[in-house]
C-alpha cells in the first residue's frame, strides 16, 4: 500500500478538508503537524512555492492546495465519491466551492477582524454571500443532495469557525436560524456526521487563537 502523509496545522480549516476527505474514503494516513512560524525543511521541500499547508504526500509525491488535493483524493480512491458523475453537476460543485473561498470566507473574515462601521459594512456583504448559499440548499440535505460531498467539505468551516469560534470571540452571529434556516439546518447535519464531529479541533483552543488574531488585527488598525 502506498504511503500517505498529511502536513497540516492543528487549526487550519483548509487542512481539515483533507482530514475529512481521507476519513470519508477510509484512507489510512500519517499526520505531520507543522509550526508555520518555524516551517520544517520537508514542508518547504514539498511546497516550495506557497510554503503552506495542507500538503498531501502520496507515495513520496506532494499534492498542494486544498481543492486540488480533494480532487486528487477523489480520483485516486473511488469509495464514497466527493464529486458527482454528471459533468454539469461537477462544474457546479467546483463553482460553489470556489465561491466559498473567494467570496464567503473573505467577507466573514472581514466581519471578524473589524469593528465599528467597517464591521457593519462587512456583515452586510457576508450576509449577501450567505444568502446565495441558502438559495442553493433549497430542497437538499447537503449541497450535493442526500450525501455529504465536495461542497460540504469546502464550506465545512462555517459549521464551527463561523458559528462557534467567531461568535465566541466577538458575540457576532452572522448565520442565524431566522435569516438562514436551510444553512442552519445544514450546519447541524454536517457537524453531526461522525467523521466531522470526531475530527474538530478543540473549540477552546480555537477561540483563544482567533481572539489573539483579532486583537492583533485591531491593534494594527488603531490610530497611532
Amino acid at each position: 500500500m502506498a504511503e500517505v502523509k498529511l502536513f497540516r496545522t492543528w487549526s487550519s480549516p483548509f487542512a481539515l478538508r483533507i482530514v475529512w476527505a481521507l476519513k470519508l474514503k477510509g484512507v489510512p494516513y500519517e499526520t505531520i503537524y507543522e509550526d508555520l512560524s518555524n516551517k520544517s525543511p520537508l514542508l518547504l521541500q514539498y511546497n516550495p512555492i506557497h510554503k503552506k499547508v495542507p500538503v498531501l504526500v502520496h507515495d513520496g509525491k506532494p499534492i498542494v492546495e486544498s481543492f486540488v488535493v480533494l480532487e486528487y483524493i477523489d480520483e485516486t480512491w473511488k469509495e464514497n465519491p466527493l464529486l458527482p458523475e454528471d459533468p454539469l453537476e461537477r462544474a457546479a460543485a467546483r463553482f460553489w466551492a470556489k465561491f466559498g473561498d473567494d467570496k464567503v470566507l473573505p467577507s466573514v473574515w472581514e466581519s471578524f477582524t473589524n469593528d465599528g462601521k467597517e464591521q457593519e459594512e462587512a456583515i452586510v456583504k457576508a450576509k449577501e454571500n450567505l444568502k446565495y448559499l441558502e438559495e442553493e440548499l433549497k430542497g437538499k440535505k447537503f449541497f450535493g443532495g442526500e450525501k455529504l460531498g465536495f461542497v460540504d467539505i469546502a464550506l465545512g468551516w462555517l459549521a464551527q469557525y463561523e458559528s462557534s469560534v467567531f461568535e465566541g470571540v466577538t458575540g457576532m452571529k452572522l448565520l442565524t436560524e431566522e435569516e438562514f434556516p436551510l444553512l442552519s439546518a445544514w450546519k447541524l447535519t454536517f457537524a453531526d456526521a461522525p467523521i466531522i464531529k470526531d475530527n474538530w479541533p478543540s473549540r477552546d483552543k480555537l477561540v483563544a487563537k482567533f481572539q489573539a488574531i483579532r486583537e492583533d488585527h485591531l491593534l494594527k488598525k488603531a490610530p497611532k
